[in-house]
């Protein structure tokens, strides 16, 4: 009996890998993007400002997202049927590419914006089209008639393929396509059991109490709830925002839609995230596990959302997450670049600036212009090729960044 609680207890602390292989297109969620304040308790989602959205246009037709890597067509594609749209991303040949395809869901709800509305996307970016849905690769569990969509409200839900113009409904369906810039990673163990009461999610690098609160919480006391959670020996435990919420949701399941093994206590009911209806602060953004996964929002004094908190798990990383990490902090426009490009950190202010080439030659470029933290270089005795910029602020941090000249 002694050994066999023995075995027990040490088994207790072994961690676990669900065999769920899941392929791996984004290389990190993207923030929110929400910057407005609509409560005075701390954790909302403004408080946290996780992976900011960072966007290059290439002067092509497509915009580079650099936190996910994902690379996406400028301006959608028009209204059409989801037939139409599997045909048209098959065919589109842009800027060169020929491999464009239509996101996932997850891919598409990346580069929403909870900051703005109708349409909740950057569209500096992103013109704005008038769609009022985006078209998703996505079947809706069990309902084939049903397709994932993304809309210009910042939402996310299954709906009928009939409801669009060119199928004899009354609203517009949009296609707008992406392609991989670098080839897709396959993880072989989607979720890992830590053993310590705590999931992390190898796909996105965030770790998620495996037990959640087992009952409905007001809003402003689920922020509360989280905030002050200790578990496993971390004490920075929060609410997720929308997007990391949304990231958890299986669409190949429903009632609960989520991976059940890694998560046996979670319910089919709503969850709340910390993220806020823009512009109706009374409202709050929440994901329905019991309904496929839709996002919406709902009264902030509605008792009737669970909650899941998360935490950042996934340390700095040497290679092309770093280098993402410190493009982030500079912003290089335009890119690709003609005569002149234009630098600015988003945090510190510029000491001194390198430019190198893709063997690591320094190369002098005349500065046309320059303050604390935005400068000019005079980039048109460049030849064609790939370049690197780098950065040193005034408390000694460096930032590097890729660009290239036409």
């Amino acid at each position: 009996m002694k050994s066999l609680i023995v075995v027990v207890f040490i088994m207790c602390f072994v961690k676990i890998s669900f065999a769920q292989s899941v392929k791996k297109t984004m290389n990190r969620i993207p923030d929110s993007g929400q910057t407005s304040s609509y409560t005075t308790t701390f954790g909302e989602d403004n408080d946290y400002t996780i992976n900011p959205p960072f966007y290059i246009d290439n002067g092509d037709g497509t915009i580079t997202d650099t936190v996910t890597g994902l690379m996406w067509q400028k301006t959608d594609g028009g209204e059409m049927t989801i037939d139409s749209a599997k045909k048209y991303v098959q065919q589109l040949n842009l800027a060169g590419h020929h491999d464009w395809r239509l996101p996932s869901v997850h891919e598409g709800f990346s580069i929403l914006i909870l900051d703005a509305l109708n349409p909740a996307i950057n569209t500096t970016y992103f013109p704005n089209t008038n769609a009022e849905y985006w078209w998703a690769n996505d079947t809706a569990y069990n309902f084939p008639s049903k397709i994932w969509v993304t809309n210009a409200g910042g939402g996310q839900g299954a709906h009928p393929k009939t409801e669009t113009i060119s199928a004899g409904g009354t609203k517009s369906f949009h296609t707008r396509a992406v392609r991989d810039v670098t080839t897709p990673t396959i993880i072989p163990n989607h979720f890992t059991d830590n053993g310590d009461s705590t999931i992390t999610d190898n796909l996105t690098g965030l770790m998620w109490e495996k037990f959640p609160y087992n009952d409905s919480l007001f809003w402003d006391n689920a922020l509360q709830h989280a905030e002050n959670l200790t578990l496993a020996g971390y004490s920075d435990w929060r609410l997720p925002n929308i997007k990391e919420i949304e990231s958890l949701n299986d669409e190949k399941a429903n009632a609960p839609s989520i991976n059940i093994s890694a998560f046996p206590n979670v319910v089919a009911k709503k969850y709340w995230s910390s993220t806020s209806q823009f512009n109706h602060g009374t409202n709050a953004w929440f994901i329905d596990f019991q309904n496929f996964g839709l996002t919406s929002y709902i009264s902030k004094t509605t008792r009737g959302c669970y909650i899941m908190c998360v935490r950042t798990a996934t340390p700095k990383v040497s290679g092309i997450n770093s280098l993402v990490d410190d493009a982030i902090k500079m912003k290089v426009y335009p890119n690709p670049v003609n005569s002149v490009i234009s630098i600015k950190l988003s945090v510190g202010s510029i000491k001194t600036i390198e430019v190198m080439n893709m063997q690591g030659k320094k190369i002098d470029l005349p500065i046309y212009f320059q303050n604390t933290d935005y400068c000019k270089l005079n980039t048109e005795n460049l030849i064609s090729g790939i370049y690197f910029v780098r950065t040193t602020d005034t408390k000694g941090f460096s930032s590097i960044a890729k660009f290239v000249k036409q």
